[in-house]
Order: structure tokens, then sequence, then C-alpha cells
């Protein structure tokens, strides 16, 4: 049996992501497709655009045997936490012999080399790090920079750092990096497999048969606060972007059960920030002290989450940093969270949101070979789970439940809690 692993948002599920998943097959010769979803919310610091059950639903439909929940303190991470974290999901289910991810490179021996040095941090590049930080830049931007200047010491070629260049300034070539960086550091058996991804992950254009998950939450977005164009019209569009399987849902869904915005959490942040009152902000992961002080001294001004990441942005955060900082905020998800939880292995158990009934073999392969136990009854949890990963679940389901909150809210729709939900069973 050969299993390729995917670590996924489908926020929402698109072409992309269904060749994404053939591909994936082809390239490995898989049996069995197993996909690490984020759950409600992602990782740039927002909520899903439709729930994790949907989103889930859908992937099955369009190839993926099983799709596992990525938790949320890792869901909602860094490009590092949230890689550590399905990494971790991964290695540990003892089945995997691949992990396929999209990138704007294929070079993954070029990716190494670069995962090399962030891994073991040589002497050079980390004190040109700290030299470039202390200038007021954005980490990301500091260290691509420091990372070219190592490489240069150490007298690599101008065609190697033009190379390097290029590929360090894309974001998917960024997360693959961080996805080899995790394996190296595990000595994972899993093989890094890259296709090239192909659209822009940022372009609000849609364009047939391709286009990126940003032009459909956009379209989405603008529909739902009324735009000029109808409803009809709107479907028509995304329709032909995505699968049939998604657009039904999506279809089926839209004005009742979706979109979800970020925007739609304001009060809910505003309400959290205002009762922190004098608290120290820098518990919560991401918020370093220069942004609590401008989260404070911008508390006044907030009239929408987004509005308030217009009102904190500066030089030195990128808007993603301050979303997700907040939204660690809302979530009540701490510094000393993710240390205990990096302490020990990150992802202490498997949560299963849905599979297809063919993928029993794998299940079974899964059960026999994993190390953590894998939660397909949430009833069950308690009695199988250890401490730790009894406090990470509750985090699942208060930020779960919070989600569910905001969706009955804005359409008046209730649906099943986490204990109530069960599993999705596709034949």
């Amino acid at each position: 049996m050969k299993v390729v692993g995917l670590i996924t948002e489908y926020n929402p599920f698109h072409n992309g992501h269904a060749y994404h998943i053939r591909q994936a097959r082809e390239k490995t010769g898989a049996d069995y497709c197993v996909a690490v979803m984020s759950g409600n919310y992602v990782q740039r610091g927002e909520p899903a655009c439709m729930d994790k059950y949907l989103r889930t639903d859908i992937a099955l439909k369009a190839g993926a045997d099983a799709v596992l929940e990525l938790p949320v303190p890792f869901a909602t991470g860094s490009a590092e936490y949230f890689a550590a974290g399905a990494v971790s999901l991964l290695d540990k289910l003892g089945v995997v012999d691949s992990l396929c991810f999209g990138s704007e490179s294929t070079d993954v021996s070029l990716m190494q080399v670069i995962a090399s040095v962030f891994t073991e941090e040589p002497a050079a590049f980390s004190a040109r790090l700290k030299e470039l930080l202390s200038s007021g830049h954005s980490y990301p931007a500091d260290r691509s920079q420091a990372l070219l200047d190592y490489l240069s010491s150490e007298g690599c070629s101008e065609e190697t750092l033009e190379q390097v260049g290029s590929l360090i300034a894309a974001p998917n070539n960024i997360l693959g990096i961080e996805y080899i960086k995790a394996l190296t550091r595990r000595r994972s058996s899993i093989e890094p497999v890259a296709i090239q991804r192909t659209t822009d992950y940022l372009s609000k254009a849609l364009s047939s048969p391709f286009c990126s998950s940003t032009a459909i939450r956009h379209l989405l977005k603008t529909r739902s606060a009324g735009a000029a164009f109808s409803m009809t019209q709107a479907l028509k569009t995304i329709r032909s972007c995505v699968p049939e399987e998604a657009y039904s849902v999506m279809a089926e869904n839209f004005g009742s059960r979706l979109p979800i915005l970020a925007d739609d959490f304001s009060a809910l942040l505003l309400y959290k920030l205002l009762s922190c009152g004098g608290t120290d902000l820098t518990d919560y992961l991401d918020v370093s002290p220069e942004l609590e002080n401008r989260i404070k001294s911008c508390l006044t001004e907030i009239t929408s989450f987004s509005g308030f990441i217009d009102a904190v942005k500066c030089r030195q955060y990128t808007r993603t940093r301050i979303s997700r900082a907040l939204l660690h905020v809302l979530l009540d998800i701490k510094v000393s969270d993710i240390a205990r939880y990096k302490a020990n292995d990150y992802v202490p158990y498997a949560r299963v949101l849905g599979f297809r009934k063919s993928a029993g073999p794998l299940l079974k392969a899964i059960k026999k070979n994993s190390s953590i136990p894998m939660i397909t009854k949430m009833a069950d949890s308690e009695r199988r789970l250890s401490e730790l990963g009894a406090d990470m679940l509750a985090q699942e389901v208060f930020a779960s439940n919070l989600y569910q909150s905001v969706v009955f809210h804005k359409y008046s729709c209730r649906t099943k809690n986490e204990y109530n939900h069960g599993v999705l069973v596709l034949p």
C-alpha cells in the first residue's frame, strides 16, 4: 500500500486542488490520498469561508480518501508551526510514504539546501538575521536577506543566489521549505514531492479553469456585501473554476451557511480585547510587545476586524501577522500552549473528519501503525487522550463552537456541534 499525504485548507476547494490530488496520485503511484486539512480557521489568520464539514464533503467527493483535521493552534500558526504540526500528524500515522505539495518551483533539491540552513541555523546566518531584525523590517523579509547573505559568504555563485532569491520570494515555495524542514527535523522517511502551481494564489482574477482561492473568496465577499451583479452571475462565474462537487455545495449553501468572513467576528474580537483590560497580550501567540502597544493604542478605533488590521498595520508587521495575532487573542491560543505542544512533539491525536468507504484498508493500516490515537467518536476522546491531547481538543471545540455561533447569528442556521456531528462517510 502506497499513501500520499496532502496538507491543505481548501478555502474553498477549486480546480487547482482537484488537479493537485490527481497529480499527487500520478507522481507518487499512491493507492490512497490522505488530506490533513485546517478546520474552521486558516493560516492567514481568518475564519474559513465555509465550515470544515462542507469542505471535507467536497474534498472526499473530489478524490481524497480521508480527511484529518489539523488542530487549530497549528492551522492558525505561522508557516513554521503550520508545517510542523501537519508534518507531525502525517508522520505519526505510520503509513504515509510521500508528502506532495504545490509550489511555484519544483526544485526540491534547492529547497532542501535552504531548509538545511534554516534547520541548522549556522552562527553566521543567525548573527546576520539578528542584525537585520534590529532594523525593524518584517521577519520573513529579513530571514530571506540573511539567507542570501549567508550563502554568498559561503561562496555560492551568482546564478545560484539568483535562483534562491527567486525561490524564496514566492509564498508557497516558503511553505514547501517549511515542510521539508519539518521532515528533516523529524528524520522522517516521508519523501517530499513538489507539483507546479497553476496560478498566483494571491490573484483576485477569476479565470477558467484555474484560479486562486483568493479570487473565489473575493467574489463571495463582494457578492455577500451586495455587489451589483446577481447571485446567478456570481455562481456562474465560480462554476467554471471549481469542480461540480464544490459548485453544488456552494450553490446549495450560499446565503444560508456561507460565506463566513473575518468581519463577522468583529463584535467578538472587540469584546475580547476590551475584556483583556490591563492583561498582558504578549501571552497570546504572535503578539510581540510592540504589536501589543499598537493594538492597545488603536483599540478605540475598531469598527471591524479588517478595519482594525488596517489601523494596526505598519512596516514591521504584515496584515497576515496582525490577523493571526488578533485571531489568537480571540481564540485564547497562548504562547504557553504552543510551547507545551512543541515540547510534546506537536500533534497528539489524529481526528478523522471524513473518509470514503473504499478507504477501509487505509484506516485499518493507520489504526495498526499510528503512534497516536485515531479519533472518530468525540464521546470516546476523553478516555483515549492524554491530558495534553484533551487540552488541545478542548481548544478545537471552543473554536468550532465560536464559529458555529457566528454562522447562526448571520444566517439563523443551526449546525450540529462537535459532539453531535459525527464523521462523514462517503460511498
